[in-house]
């Protein structure tokens, strides 16, 4: 049966519970899955500190880790993600979940970092299971409430993105990075038997064969301004999120604050503060136009990254909690603009969600590679300060970029 066909069924079934056109336990599986699944590409941040000091690495080395987790994503979004448009959804996000749980128990049984580092590659590629869903959930919607339940879905996306610090912080803490790996995988073991059980099939949207699918990204991408201002200006914002991340661990592990794993991934409750805003986000660009948020939202980013640069003005106490602030106003803003940026591009092709969503990420992700290898370079070399100055200019060229848009 196709997804239009199930919608239509769940709309008519009066005794089903549900949440604006989807039963609430499938919008809960669609949620919960993406969570789980980006979450896998950010639990090794805040452990850096610790991990690296287990197996001898050095941190510029296990710096690595994020830098090949974040490229091994942007790589999977734009060579695996546009299968979405060809093949059944379900079967895709069913073979990435068993992908991502054996490549998350190798990473917990990792006796070197050579290892480690290629187990970080396939996370990064399988973990693009959360691109199929985004999607999926588009299909799967009623037109009238499609902004709503994909808004509902990313909340959950950028929930798992921020509060998988929260958690590896505090696993690692208490019983070790290895522990952390395992626990994911097996969160995505029973995530991937839910989505076996509820999940419906998908009819493909097109018959292009792979290598036609690949060259329609470059089409769409020559064919359509928005998708291209949207993917420069959130790979721009990107590069920012991705280098204060990627660093705060180990920046909290130094001078002057001398603090654990757990604190670090503390963190994340802040920024996940910022993501619970993201459906009003999606409602604001519904009411008053996608590029306005966009523009609001990469304002945020940079007055809260510059307002930073007063951290070494102030004590350690002090510094602590405006990096707190700092982080709920420039998550808010980054997330904000991340669902601005997908109601642009999801009204260009309702045919090509699937390939524009990858065009999208790709440069989102891309932008979080850099945004990792460059702050572990500055930050060894220069300190805190320096990946703040990358920080806040990447922010400010992407609130140009929409102004002028």
């Amino acid at each position: 049966m196709s997804a239009e066909g199930i919608t239509k069924q769940n709309k008519a079934s009066a005794a089903a519970s549900t949440h604006s056109g989807l039963p609430l336990s499938l919008t809960f599986l669609l949620a919960s899955a993406a969570g789980l699944a980006v979450a896998a590409l950010y639990y090794s941040q805040p452990m850096l500190g610790v991990l690296g000091a287990d197996i001898g690495a050095s941190t510029q080395a296990v710096g690595l880790l994020p830098t090949l987790t974040q490229l091994g994503y942007a790589l999977g979004i734009l060579f695996l993600a546009p299968l979405g448009d060809r093949h059944d959804r379900r079967r895709i996000i069913l073979a990435k979940a068993a992908i991502l749980c054996a490549a998350l128990l190798l990473a917990a049984v990792s006796p070197s970092l050579t290892s480690l580092l290629a187990a970080s590659l396939v996370i990064g590629l399988a973990a693009t299971m959360a691109q199929d869903i985004v999607p999926a959930a588009a299909t799967l919607a009623p037109e009238t409430h499609r902004g709503k339940i994909v808004g509902t879905v990313m909340t959950g996306l950028l929930l798992g993105i921020l509060l998988s610090r929260v958690v590896s912080g505090f696993v690692a803490e208490h019983w070790g990075w290895r522990a952390m790996f395992a626990v994911a995988a097996a969160s995505i073991a029973l995530v991937g038997l839910a989505a076996w059980r509820q999940l419906p099939r998908f009819q493909p949207t097109t018959q292009l064969p792979y290598l036609a699918l690949l060259k329609s990204l470059g089409s769409l991408w020559k064919q359509h301004a928005a998708l291209r201002r949207a993917t420069w200006a959130q790979g721009l914002l990107s590069i920012g999120f991705s280098a204060f991340w990627s660093t705060l661990a180990v920046m909290l592990h130094g001078e002057p604050f001398h603090l654990g794993a757990a604190a670090a991934g503390a963190f994340g409750l802040a920024g996940a503060a910022g993501a619970l805003a993201a459906p009003v986000a999606g409602r604001i660009a519904d009411r008053y136009g996608a590029p306005l948020v966009t523009r609001l939202g990469a304002g945020l980013v940079f007055i809260f990254f510059a307002a930073m640069a007063l951290a070494p003005l102030m004590g350690s106490g002090a510094q602590l909690g405006l990096l707190v602030v700092c982080a709920i106003g420039f998550d808010l803003g980054i997330q904000a603009s991340l669902i601005a940026h997908q109601t642009i591009i999801y009204g260009i092709d309702a045919n090509a969600r699937s390939r524009l969503n990858a065009v999208l990420f790709t440069g989102m992700f891309i932008g979080m590679a850099i945004g990792s290898a460059l702050a572990a370079l500055l930050f060894a070399e220069f300190g805190w300060m320096a990946v703040t100055v990358l920080a806040t200019t990447s922010a400010l060229w992407a609130l140009i970029l929409r102004l002028r848009g």
